[in-house]
């Protein structure tokens, strides 16, 4: 496929407004309980994210905030779904837990097989899938909060091969921090996220993969959103947004300022569904 002829593919996803969001802990590297959040200014930003999504023709559910949750705003970390079948997310950190019961309910809902799980993952969080690589790829990554041992239940249950992908880097304690699909075969990553091996089967697998470097992955830069054709960035990843350009996408920048203190960009608030 040449660059011209990238072409977005309509998506379903689903986010949270920050109706209570705050930094009052730290569980990664970028949470400063010192310095407040602006609570207007948080919703603000996450309702021009909703707004880009749907001006472009997508479908965007939302799930009900609720209190004492303040983290449920990263809607992404809740579940992962291939192909009506969810496999929903035991968090790490007990601050959280609560968080996957609010998206089990969301499920329940709606036309999908929900699979409770055994050990510890974060959804999208941790979990990419590229349904035109390889016949049907999931990328997984361990290291700082999913158990290795999840990577092989969600392939039971999604009935997709996944590929474990080992995080080195605790300022890249998610997947997707560190990596993105830019659409249904191809990514872009940041190699010195990743254990060498793991540098080594990226490499293998996505030759074609836009690089990634420090300080694009510092900008929150691979946490983005991407329909094939249109690349949501933080207003952070200039550098980024020149890359994707370069190899045929168009960057569309928002400003995340406030969801960057809690450690997630773009992708953290965006959960892609899919039925």
């Amino acid at each position: 496929m040449s660059y011209t002829e990238r072409l977005p593919r309509i998506r379903t996803y689903l986010m949270c407004p920050p109706e209570h969001f705050r930094v009052e802990y730290a569980i990664n590297p970028w949470m400063d309980t010192t310095v407040p959040v602006d609570p207007a200014l948080a919703l603000k930003q996450w309702q021009l994210l909703r707004d880009t999504l749907t001006d472009l023709g997508h479908t965007v559910h939302l799930l009900d905030a609720r209190p004492g949750l303040p983290d449920m705003v990263y809607a992404a970390n809740g579940a992962f779904s291939v192909d009506g079948t969810v496999y929903g997310a035991r968090f790490k950190h007990p601050q959280r837990a609560d968080e996957a019961a609010a998206h089990q309910l969301f499920y329940a809902g709606g036309p999908w097989t929900f699979a409770d799980p055994v050990h510890v993952n974060e959804g999208e969080g941790d979990f990419a899938y590229l349904p035109a690589a390889y016949g049907g790829l999931i990328l997984a990554g361990h290291g700082f909060r999913t158990d290795p041992a999840a990577h092989a239940e969600a392939q039971e249950i999604l009935g997709r091969p996944v590929i474990s992908l080992k995080l080195v880097d605790p300022a890249y304690y998610h997947l997707d921090t560190a990596l993105a699909a830019l659409d249904d075969r191809n990514i872009t990553y940041y190699p010195e996220a990743f254990s060498a091996s793991s540098q080594r089967v990226l490499r293998q697998l996505f030759p074609d993969a836009v690089i990634a470097d420090r300080t694009d992955a510092e900008a929150f830069a691979l946490n983005l959103v991407s329909d094939g054709r249109h690349v949501i960035l933080n207003t952070d990843s200039t550098a980024m947004g020149e890359k994707v350009r370069a190899a045929g996408y168009l960057p569309v920048h928002v400003e995340l300022s406030e969801l960057k203190r809690g450690g997630g960009s773009v992708k953290c608030a965006v959960a892609e569904l899919r039925p």
